[in-house]
């Protein structure tokens, strides 16, 4: 009896990711889970610099200005609540002076610029459609920090507006690093404060937008986090308490499928061969003075050399 339906596995034969591979990662949230995941399996992985973006306009935003060599100033922050901020980035980059954040949103571009260079992978997850216009600027903002709701203007973004915000994404980075690919996916995060029937409609017009840059530009991909969430995981026990948010059981699922799709057997063996390590380092014994636990420590640090010597991977 089958009581699920599944989303084709299509593994990649091109372009596969690898520990030689660099990858950077921008947009929602659920960037940041699989962003955690390769760090946590020890990839050399790069994300979000500006925080969390939501949505494809923040992106092209935090990318053009990286690499174009854009230089923040005090005219582009302001304080709200005893603290600095940005309409460009998430309040966790938020300072306690105008110049802390000017010098850090300008760090962050520079390494930015720096990793999109070396990139072998770019991960684009986009959340929603919906973003915020500053009435008084006239500008998109990434986040509105608090900022009462009556200085902005909410609009939804049409595909082909998505569709070139992504085409920009592109041209800037292969402007530094033609040969890096580009991997497009949508969050499963359903943004119901702006509505249910708006949800949809917004993740409509990401993937639309998505696919449409997808059938026109070299070197892309989509990735179906999106559809893997609605279809296979269709029950709320794979949702936090929320009910919106995935919960690890759902992040691991798409985790491994990711794997399955974008890595080859061996590097999937080797991933196992880092968990292992990285499982043992965290082994609590009853006696660390005991002979067993010491042949445990040996062995230990045995495949973390064989992992240095053979992979280059450093635990």
């Amino acid at each position: 009896m089958k009581l699920q339906t599944q989303i084709p596995l299509k593994s990649v034969s091109q372009n596969t990711i690898d520990y030689k591979s660099k990858i950077v990662l921008f947009g929602s949230c659920f960037s940041e889970h699989i962003g955690a995941k390769f760090k946590q399996s020890k990839f050399n992985a790069f994300s979000n610099p500006f925080g969390i973006l939501f949505h494809a306009k923040a992106i092209e935003n935090l990318i053009e200005k990286s690499v174009l060599g854009y230089n923040y100033s005090e005219e582009d922050v302001f304080e709200l609540n005893e603290q600095f901020q940005c309409f460009d980035a998430h309040s966790k980059l938020n300072c306690l002076t105008a110049k802390d954040l000017v010098s850090k949103l300008n760090s962050a571009l520079e390494h930015t610029k720096r990793e999109l260079e070396k990139a072998t992978h770019v991960v684009i997850t986009l959340g929603t459609s919906w973003v915020y216009k500053h009435k008084a600027s006239d500008k998109i903002v990434a986040n509105c920090h608090k900022v009462p709701q009556n200085n902005f203007e909410k609009v939804l973004l049409s595909s082909e507006d998505i569709s070139k915000s992504l085409q920009n994404c592109i041209t800037q980075i292969q402007s530094i690093n033609p040969r890096v690919h580009f991997i497009f996916t949508v969050s499963p995060v359903r943004h119901i404060k702006d509505g249910f029937v708006e949800n949809t409609l917004s993740k409509a017009h990401l993937i639309a937008g998505i696919h449409s840059v997808i059938k026109i530009a070299k070197n892309t991909s989509y990735f179906p986090s999106y559809e893997i969430v609605m279809d296979e995981l269709r029950d709320y026990r794979f949702y936090n308490e929320d009910l919106i948010h995935p919960n690890p059981i759902a992040v691991n699922y798409i985790w491994e499928y990711f794997l399955t799709t974008w890595t080859s057997i061996e590097t999937q063996a080797i991933i196992k061969e880092v968990n292992v390590v990285l499982k043992g380092i965290k082994h609590k014994p009853f006696n660390k003075n005991s002979i067993a636990h010491n042949k445990f420590l040996k062995a230990l640090e045995l495949k973390k050399i064989a992992l240095k010597q053979d992979y280059s991977i450093i635990i």
